[in-house]
Parts: structure tokens; C-alpha cells; sequence
């Protein structure tokens, strides 16, 4: 049976097929007789997660070693990354909310981005240990230099609070996107925020195919696309309100702010500027797993 014949046409298309192939039937007998065959209408499922990397087992229970190892001293492990872009206007967005009866928001009818508006990019930093987010809201492009950016905020507004003592900081990150493990820029940047800040920043990648396993994925996205359901995003400083509006039964605490700057794409970064960045890859996986340490000799005034 091919997927074209049994799963691609409506009851209708498939009584006009037999009833030309001799045997007459009606839409409605077709749709009992496949009922009574166990079959159902039914979307998709995303369940398939591609190929399996052999070592992803092993490397979910490395990066799990070094945050017990991290949050035992009494330093911070943050799981970083991107949320999906969001259109500025009045635009529909998924769900519902509690409106009068017959009194829907209207919304535009087509999704094309008002250029005037824009878009909104919200880039997350998860305290894994406190339960706290902060999420930095651009308004340029998805970059190397605004992920990194987006943690500068982060340790300035609210790590270095929570964690005065610390010398040392873990992220878990996807490895893909503007924060993946082959971004020269990622590593560049990293190398620029660790001197800036005197902190040894060690990185660890999930492995492929299994972003949706980030923890700030189901611990804070989640629940900011929740809040926010059913509500057109008709400014920038809509999108920060309802991103830090946003808690949980557990506790969850979220801080938002807006990004004017500019982070321009494409951007090269030369292997004179990649030598100054003190970067040691760990045993174990060590495009995955590496160590960014303080060089205090690094350019910070010079953009690559």
C-alpha cells in the first residue's frame, strides 16, 4: 500500500477511486470500513530525532558531571539559547485567552513583517540552580555577539549578585545556532567576556539532535509562550512585559529587557584573533567540552 493512495486522499477522493476501479461505494462506507480497520485522522508526531551520535549518552552524563561538579562549589551553571523569533504587530498568536463573548482580538489576516515594527529575538540565560531567567530581547540579528551579549547582561544585572565569589561559570548550550560548538565568533566572544570579567568559562554542548532537551527549553520558554498566549505582540515593550510577567507554581523568576544594539552578520573571525583566546579543549569530547579562560593581553576595545 502506498502512502499516496491509503493516507494522502479524503474519504470522498478514495470512494471516487474504487468506485472507478469497479467496486462502488460511498465516502461514508469508506469512512466506517477504515474506522473499523483501526485507522484514525491524525497529525504528525515529533518524535524522530535524526541520527544518533554514539557518544550522546555518555556526553548527557559528562555535562551532567561538571554542573554537579559546578553547583557543589557554589558556582553558576546557566543553560543558554535562542527563542523563536516573534513578528512585531498585530499578528495572530497561538492559543486562547479569556475575551467577551464574541469579541475576538482581531489580528491581521497575512504574516508580513511590518518594517517599521520589526521583529523580536529573546535570547535566555536559565540559572539552573535558583530558578531565575533573564532574557535579553534584540531586535537585529541572531549572532554570536548578541548570544554572548545576552550573558554579559546577565552576569552584570544579576550573576554577579547571586554570585560574588565565583571564579568559574558553566553554560550547556545547543550545538548549533549562534551559540554552536564550530561558531569561531562564539569562542571569540567568550574569550572577550572572560577577561572582561575574570572568569574561567567552561562550555558544554548537548550533543546533535537533541536540542529540545535544553533545559531552558521546558523550564522557561515554555512557560513564557504559555503567558503570553492568544496575545498579539504589538511592540517590543509588549514582548519584555509579558516575558517578565511570567512564573510558575515552582517559583520561577523572570527578568526581560530590550536590546537596541546592532549585531551586524557574517562576521570573520581571523586566526590571529582566535590565537588570543586562552582555549583548552577538555579529554572528553573536546570540540563539545572546553574551558575559556581569562587573557588579560586581549584587544577588548577591537571588534574582529
Amino acid at each position: 500500500m502506498s502512502p499516496l493512495r491509503w493516507t494522502c486522499k479524503s474519504t470522498g477522493q478514495l470512494a471516487l477511486a474504487l468506485t472507478r476501479g469497479g467496486h462502488p461505494v460511498s465516502a461514508d462506507t469508506v469512512g466506517t470500513m477504515l474506522r473499523e480497520s483501526g485507522y484514525r485522522l491524525q497529525a504528525n508526531v515529533k518524535t524522530k530525532e535524526g541520527s544518533l551520535h554514539p557518544d550522546r549518552d555518555a556526553q548527557f552524563r559528562y555535562l551532567n558531571e561538571q554542573a554537579r561538579e559546578f553547583r557543589d562549589g557554589g558556582q553558576p551553571v546557566v543553560s543558554m539559547d535562542a527563542k523563536k523569533k516573534e513578528l512585531i504587530g498585530e499578528f495572530k498568536n497561538v492559543g486562547r485567552e479569556w475575551e467577551p463573548k464574541g469579541r475576538p482580538v482581531p489580528v491581521r489576516l497575512h504574516d508580513f513583517m511590518v518594517p517599521e515594527l520589526g521583529k523580536a529575538i529573546p535570547y535566555g540565560i536559565y540559572d539552573v540552580e535558583r530558578n531565575v531567567g533573564w532574557v535579553n530581547v534584540g531586535q537585529d540579528h541572531e549572532t554570536a555577539a548578541f548570544a554572548v551579549e545576552s550573558l554579559r547582561r546577565w552576569w552584570r544585572g544579576d550573576g554577579i549578585l547571586a554570585y560574588p565569589e565565583a571564579d568559574r561559570l558553566l553554560i550547556c548550550a545547543d550545538g548549533g545556532g549562534s551559540n554552536g560548538y564550530r561558531v569561531r565568533l562564539w569562542k571569540y566572544e567568550l574569550g572577550r567576556l572572560a577577561a572582561e570579567t575574570g572568569l574561567a568559562i567552561t562550555v558544554c554542548h548537548l550533543p546533535p539532535g537533541t536540542s529540545k532537551w535544553n533545559k531552558i527549553e521546558h523550564r522557561l520558554f515554555s512557560h513564557i509562550s504559555m503567558n503570553w498566549r492568544g496575545r498579539p505582540l504589538t511592540s517590543h515593550e509588549v514582548v519584555v512585559e509579558l516575558i517578565a510577567a511570567t512564573t510558575t507554581k515552582q517559583g520561577l523568576k523572570v527578568h526581560a529587557e530590550r536590546d537596541l544594539g546592532t549585531y551586524p552578520p557574517r562576521v570573520n573571525v581571523s586566526d590571529s584573533d582566535m590565537a588570543q583566546v586562552r582555549l583548552r579543549p577538555h579529554d572528553f569530547h573536546g570540540e563539545w567540552n572546553y574551558t575559556i579562560s581569562p587573557n588579560p593581553g586581549l584587544d577588548l576595545r577591537r571588534d574582529p
